[in-house]
Parts: C-alpha cells; sequence; structure tokens
C-alpha cells in the first residue's frame, strides 16, 4: 500500500480531516505542519522522511515500521531467522527447510486439519517456537496459491506471541499475513486475516488504528456472514470502547451478534474457531471496558458454562476481566488484586501476551 493511502486511511480512521491531523501534530511536537502537507503527503507529491514519521506515528497509534512500505520476501526470510527461530540451531534450520522442499511438504488438506488445534492451551513461547517450524516448512510449499493461505493464518498466530502495548512487531507480521492472504485469492483467507489480526488488537488495546483499518478492509471484501467477519466487526467494537465511544462499540457489537448467529462455529478448541463461550468471552471484557457490569457478568457466566475444562487460559480471562470492573467501579486496589490472584492461579507456561496486556490494563 503506498505511504499517502496508509496516511490517509488511518487518518480517516480516527474521523479526522487532514486540518486535525496537522494541528494534532502541532499540539504534540510544535513543528507548524499545515493542511496542505497532509495533502501531499496523502496524494504521494511528497514522501515523509524519518522525521514525520515519527510524529505520524506518535498521533496515529502505530509503529514508523508500519509507515516505513511493504515487508520483502528477503526481510521476511531474515525476519524469521533472527527473532523466530532463535532457539533453533542454523544447520538444523536449513536442514528442515530444504528437507520439505525436496518432500513436498504436507498437503494443503493435511495443514488445514491441524489448523489452531494444539495453540489454544500453550503459552506464548511454544507457540512462537512451534509456529516458527512450520512457517520454515510452509515458506517451501509456496508453489501452491493454497499455501499462501496456510501462511497467512499461520503468520497472524505468530504475531499474536510478541509482546509490547504499541502491537510494533505484531502490526508487521499482521500486515505481512495480509498480503499473504491476498496472494491466495481466497477470499474467506483473506477476511479471517483481517478479522483475526482486528480481534486481537482490538481485545489487547494496541495499535486501535491499524485494528480499524483492517476491520474495515474485511468488512468491505465482503458482508457474507463469516468467522472472519465476526472477529473483524468485534475487534472495531473493542477498539471504540478502549477510546470511550460507547454508542458505536454497542452497535458493533450488537452487529457481531447477529452475525455470530448466522456465521458461529460448533468447533470448541480451535483458534480458528469462534464457539459461543469465546463469543461471550469477547463480550465479558467489551462490556467490562464499557461499565455495563450485569451484561458483563452475564457474558461470564455464559462462557464459564459452555467453556471446555482443557482450556483453562480462557477462564482466567474471565476472571481478569471482573478484576478490570472492580478497578472500573473505583476499587483499583481490589480489582488488581483480584485480577492478579487469577493470573496467578494459571501456571506460567500457559500464560499468553494478551493475558499480560489485561493485567496492566487493570493495573491502569
Amino acid at each position: 500500500m503506498p505511504i499517502g493511502e496508509l496516511i490517509r486511511n488511518l487518518r480517516k480512521a480516527r474521523g479526522w480531516s487532514q486540518g486535525r491531523l496537522a494541528s494534532e501534530i502541532n499540539k504534540m511536537f510544535g513543528t507548524g505542519l499545515t493542511r496542505e502537507y497532509v495533502s501531499r503527503w496523502e496524494c504521494s507529491k511528497v514522501v515523509p522522511g524519518a522525521y514525520h514519521l515519527r510524529h505520524l506515528s506518535a498521533v496515529l497509534d502505530v509503529p514508523p515500521a508500519t509507515l516505513e512500505g511493504e515487508v520483502g520476501r528477503r526481510a521476511f526470510i531474515s525476519d524469521v531467522a533472527a527473532t523466530a527461530i532463535a532457539p533453533v540451531v542454523a544447520s538444523d534450520l536449513l536442514s528442515v527447510g530444504f528437507a520439505a522442499r525436496l518432500r513436498g511438504g504436507p498437503s494443503a488438506e493435511q495443514w488445514e486439519a491441524t489448523y489452531g488445534t494444539d495453540y489454544m492451551s500453550m503459552g506464548a513461547a511454544d507457540i512462537q517456537r512451534r509456529v516458527a517450524g512450520e512457517l520454515v516448512v510452509v515458506q517451501q510449499q509456496l508453489d501452491d496459491p493454497r499455501l499462501w493461505s496456510v501462511a497467512a493464518r499461520l503468520m497472524t498466530l505468530y504475531a499474536k506471541t510478541f509482546p509490547g502495548s504499541d502491537g510494533a512487531k505484531a502490526v508487521s507480521w499482521y500486515r505481512t499475513a495480509v498480503r499473504a492472504a491476498d496472494r491466495s485469492g481466497d477470499e474467506r483467507a483473506r477476511v479471517w486475516v483481517r478479522g483475526r489480526a482486528a480481534i486481537a488488537l482490538g481485545y489487547e488495546g494496541a495499535s486501535l488504528g491499524v485494528a480499524d483499518i483492517l476491520a474495515d478492509q474485511a468488512m468491505a471484501i465482503s458482508e457474507e456472514p463469516s468467522l472472519g467477519l465476526v472477529n473483524a466487526v468485534m475487534g472495531k467494537a473493542h477498539a471504540a470502547a478502549v477510546r470511550g465511544d460507547r454508542a458505536t462499540a454497542e452497535r458493533l457489537a450488537e452487529r457481531g451478534r447477529r452475525l455470530f448467529d448466522r456465521a458461529g462455529s460448533h468447533e470448541q478448541t480451535s483458534d480458528y474457531a469462534v464457539p459461543w463461550w469465546r463469543m461471550n468471552v469477547f463480550l465479558s471484557l467489551l462490556l467490562a471496558r464499557l461499565g455495563d457490569e450485569r451484561g458483563a457478568v452475564d457474558a461470564q457466566e455464559r462462557a464459564h458454562r459452555e467453556l471446555p475444562v482443557s482450556l483453562p487460559r480462557f477462564a482466567t480471562h474471565l476472571e481478569m476481566h471482573r478484576g478490570l470492573m472492580l478497578a472500573r467501579s473505583g476499587d483499583r486496589a481490589g480489582g488488581v488484586a483480584y485480577a492478579q490472584a487469577a493470573l496467578d492461579r494459571l501456571p506460567p507456561g500457559k500464560h499468553s501476551l494478551t493475558l499480560r496486556m489485561l493485567m496492566a490494563e487493570v493495573q491502569a
């Protein structure tokens, strides 16, 4: 995506005019920027340099890397090698990659059969190591367009394992996943990847401008009810709730419920599924953020009734939502203690980035 178009999308996601964007940058940095200069950026007549990229990054709530351009194939490979597979000996990594290429690797059907089933209960570090190895294998199979869809889904899962409240590393990978999904030509994959990224960022309260853009893109690609569209709408609802836009959050939550009624999944334990209990986890945090205690407790009780016992991490989510409600009601110390106790009961190996960010939200 050209940088001018990206700046325009990020600006519009906040509902700002070009003048408002210039004004926000001036208020934060005292630069004397004009509306006309913003217009020149968006029309690609001028490309902002590092100085203005830092300002845009801060004001639009996105990492500088997001504004600096596409992640190419070489960058993708070096990024995986440098961060994803550090625990793997280099010679073993090369052996795995070449062996996968020589064998042809698993079929698209075999990849589909293993989607997401182990990742619901694994900790972030374990997920990162495993998905990194799988990305090395699938990278050798991209002659088959269907495998671009597999790669996109794995990249989306991989993105969730990176820490940082600004979502910088995660956003870079989400955008790479979006490009891989687009390469696949699979409309449902294109919607799902964008929607899954939107709900991940919105739920975590990170890079909300990017969450909005990805959700809007998913909705523009297809209005057909799907799990990807459910995720997109609920992600956008969470972004609105974090910003304090109650009316928008409630409207989107109602739309999400209607979509779920038509597209919800029966599969219970896959990260690629949205069963009834998981929809209620989404609603529990959303309503807690909006201060709707009765609605949040109702969603928590419904989720608990159907939550598989094999997924204790999500039970911890629900308890931490109650801690957030206590903190928001004025009992900050009690809310923090309640949420921390819930987190402490979960074995550390099953902790996730999302839980750590939720704890930070309760503390704040």
